[in-house]
């Protein structure tokens, strides 16, 4: 027999919970309330698939699931390589791309495994934020044969889900709204040798008065979980302040610039020239 239920009632961590100390094996969907999630920025039904208690596959559907895509969504692999791939493989399952991916020199099999391991992570995580939403528990419901499955213990993404969620509401908190602009400080003075990734540096090349930042998450696929995790580490570092709403067209950029430790003074001069574009 199905469970069926609320996110409002039953959270998710409740759910997970039970499916890990009962051993279960099925297929757990979950549709989310739009007017309760609208700012976790998904509108798309997830489902999740476990056996014996393992969490071994997830997606939304509707949207792009195949090896390719997901290698691409967790950045091991480039648009031109999956679609280089995708040519020349005759069926087109995720073992087989998976093989040609090895064969042709582009992932290891562990590369694989970590992407794969890593798309199935974030899936999870981001359902953590969901404060409403009708699920249904299918028993003994399994993903497709042609998928990749890796097997997670639901402990360690329960513990990590919960963390995931109380950062989600403190990040709410510091910006409730992606729907403004962002500006370089203009004294960032107390700035030393600072370490960037690769997604703060592509947000801090995209910064103009006529860009959101939802505007910038949306080019960059971020989510707003991420999209609001960096713009804060930004904001905490004195690097960027929050502006008012644009009225303008949004003015992207066009090259995102490289993740690398750099001293004040270099990037102070590299942030004074994107300021002048």
């Amino acid at each position: 027999m199905a469970l069926k239920g609320n996110l409002r009632d039953f959270s998710l961590h409740q759910l997970l919970n039970l499916i890990n100390l009962a051993h279960k094996t099925g297929a757990l969907t979950v549709k989310p309330e739009k007017a309760a999630n609208s700012s976790n920025g998904h509108s798309a039904p997830a489902a999740l698939f476990f056996r014996e208690g393992r969490l071994i596959h997830a997606f939304y559907e509707g949207k792009p699931a195949r090896l390719t895509d997901v290698l691409v969504q967790v950045g091991r692999l480039t648009p031109e390589q999956a679609q280089a791939v995708r040519q020349r493989s005759r069926i087109d399952t995720d073992k087989e791309l998976g093989l040609l991916l090895i064969h042709n020199g582009f992932l290891s099999q562990n590369d694989i495994i970590q992407g794969v391991r890593g798309y199935l992570l974030e899936t999870v995580y981001h359902l953590f934020t969901w404060s409403a939403g009708d699920f249904r528990f299918e028993p003994n419901e399994l993903p497709p044969e042609e998928r990749i499955t890796v097997p997670l213990s639901l402990e360690n993404v329960i513990l990590e889900g919960n963390r995931r969620q109380q950062e989600w509401e403190r990040l709410l908190d510091e910006i409730p709204d992606l729907d403004v602009s962002l500006r370089f400080a203009e004294r960032p003075s107390h700035i030393r040798n600072i370490s960037l990734t690769r997604e703060e540096w592509q947000v801090i090349s995209f910064i103009n008065a006529r860009n959101t930042i939802r505007q910038i998450g949306e080019y960059l696929m971020l989510d707003e979980f991420q999209i609001r995790r960096v713009t804060h580490g930004l904001k905490q570092n004195g690097l960027i302040e929050l502006m008012q709403s644009p009225r303008a067209e949004p003015a992207i950029p066009k090259a995102p610039l490289p993740g690398v430790k750099l001293s004040r003074g270099v990037l102070l001069r590299i942030i004074d020239g994107i300021r002048r574009r």
